[in-house]
C-alpha cells in the first residue's frame, strides 16, 4: 500500500505525553551527543536550545498540515513548493539565531572556516531538517500503522462475535418451535405427559436464554441440557425410540462454545424412522488426552432421505465451527448399513 494511501486511512492521534517524551528524550540525546563531539556541554545546549524549537515546527508543518493537504490529495508539486519553502525559512532563521544568539562560528564541525550561505553550509543544514522530519515521520507511521492493525483486528473480532451470536440465535427459535408443536400435540391427545414436558420445557428455556449467553460453558452443563432435549423426545416417542448416550473421559473441567452438539442431535429424531419401526439413536461424547472431543451420533433412516435433507450439512453450524475453530475441527457424515453417521472432532479447553 503507498504510503498516501496509509495516511489517508488513519485517525488517530498520539496522546501529547509521548509527544513531550518523545522530544525530551531526542534533545538530551542530541545535546549529550554534540556535548561529546565538541567537548563543549555549555555550547550544545545554547545550540540545540535555539534549533530544537526550529526542528519541532517543521516537524508538525510538514506532518499535520503539509501532508494531509497536499501529500493525501496527490498535489506533490504543491508540497514540494511549500516544503522547500519551509527549508529556506528555516535555514535563514536558523542561522540568525546562531549567530546572534550562540557563536559567530555557525558551522564549527566543518573544517577550517566556514562562512554562511555558502552551498555546502545550506546543503548540510538541509539535509538535516530533511532527517529530522523523516525521522519523526517514520515513528508516526510506524505507531499508526500498529494502531491501524489493531484496529483492524479488534473489528474482525467483533464481527466474528457478532455473526456468532447471530447464528446461535438463530438455533434457539427452531428448537423452541418444534418443541412447542410436540407438546400442541400432547395437550390436543390430552395426555398426562405434557405437565411434565412444560417442565422440561422451562428448564431449556432457561439454559438458553440465560447460560448460552456465555462464550464457554462447560460440556457437563450442554450435556444435561441435550438430556432434557431427549428426556422431552421420550415423552412423545415413548417405546418407538431407543436411545443410548455413551461418555467417555472426564469431562470435568472442559470448556466448549454453547449449542454446538444440539442440531445433529435434531436431526437424528426429524428424519430418523418413523412409522411402526423403532428410532434408534446413539449418541457418544469420548475425551482424548484432554485435548479433543469427539462426539458422534447414529440413527436408522430412511434411504430415501438426502444427506441435504437430513441437515447435516447443514451451513449455519458449519459456519459457526468455522468461526469458532477455523481449520482445527472435522465434521464428517456418511451412510452405512441403513445407519446415517456423523463425527465432529473439536479441539477443548481453548479461548475461542
Amino acid at each position: 500500500m503507498p504510503v498516501f494511501s496509509l495516511l489517508k486511512k488513519v485517525n488517530f492521534r498520539i496522546p501529547i505525553k509521548y509527544h513531550l517524551i518523545f522530544w525530551g528524550s531526542y534533545f538530551c540525546l542530541n545535546f549529550i551527543r554534540w556535548g561529546s563531539y565538541f567537548d563543549d556541554y555549555w555550547y550544545s545546549l545554547k545550540s540545540n536550545l535555539v534549533e530544537f524549537p526550529l526542528h519541532i515546527i517543521l516537524v508538525y508543518f510538514t506532518l499535520y498540515f503539509l501532508v494531509p493537504k497536499f501529500i493525501l490529495t496527490k498535489k506533490f508539486p504543491l508540497f514540494f513548493i511549500f516544503f522547500t519553502t519551509s527549508l529556506a525559512i528555516l535555514y535563514i532563521t536558523r542561522t540568525a539565531f546562531n549567530y546572534f544568539l550562540v557563536t559567530k562560528n555557525i558551522w564549527p564541525e566543518a573544517e577550517g572556516s566556514q562562512d554562511a550561505f555558502q552551498f555546502n553550509h545550506i546543503l548540510a543544514v538541509t539535509l538535516g531538517e530533511i532527517y529530522v522530519v523523516a525521522f519523526v515521520a517514520a515513528i508516526k507511521l510506524t505507531v499508526e500503522w500498529i494502531y491501524q492493525k489493531q484496529k483492524a483486528e479488534n473489528l474482525k473480532k467483533l464481527q466474528l462475535r457478532t455473526e456468532l451470536d447471530f447464528l446461535k440465535s438463530q438455533i434457539q427459535p427452531h428448537f423452541f418451535f418444534n418443541t412447542l408443536n410436540n407438546l400442541y400435540a400432547l395437550t390436543l391427545e390430552k395426555s398426562d405427559i405434557a405437565p411434565s414436558v412444560v417442565l422440561r420445557l422451562s428448564d431449556i428455556m432457561q439454559y438458553v436464554l440465560y447460560e448460552v449467553k456465555e462464550p464457554q460453558i462447560a460440556l457437563s452443563t450442554e450435556i444435561k441440557y441435550i438430556q432434557n432435549y431427549i428426556d422431552l423426545e421420550e415423552m412423545r416417542h415413548g417405546n418407538n425410540l431407543k436411545i443410548k448416550i455413551k461418555i467417555q473421559g472426564d469431562i470435568s473441567g472442559v470448556m466448549l462454545p454453547p449449542l454446538l452438539f444440539l442440531p445433529f442431535i435434531e436431526n437424528c429424531f426429524k428424519h430418523g424412522i418413523r412409522g411402526n419401526n423403532k428410532l434408534k439413536i446413539k449418541i457418544g461424547f469420548k475425551i482424548i488426552e484432554n485435548k479433543k472431543l469427539i462426539f458422534t451420533t447414529e440413527n436408522n433412516f430412511l434411504e430415501t432421505e438426502t444427506e441435504t435433507k437430513h441437515g447435516i450439512g447443514n451451513r449455519n453450524v458449519k459456519r459457526r465451527l468455522e468461526l469458532l475453530f477455523q481449520n482445527s475441527f472435522e465434521l464428517k457424515s456418511k451412510i452405512k448399513n441403513g445407519n446415517y453417521k456423523v463425527k465432529m472432532i473439536l479441539p477443548i479447553n481453548q479461548d475461542h
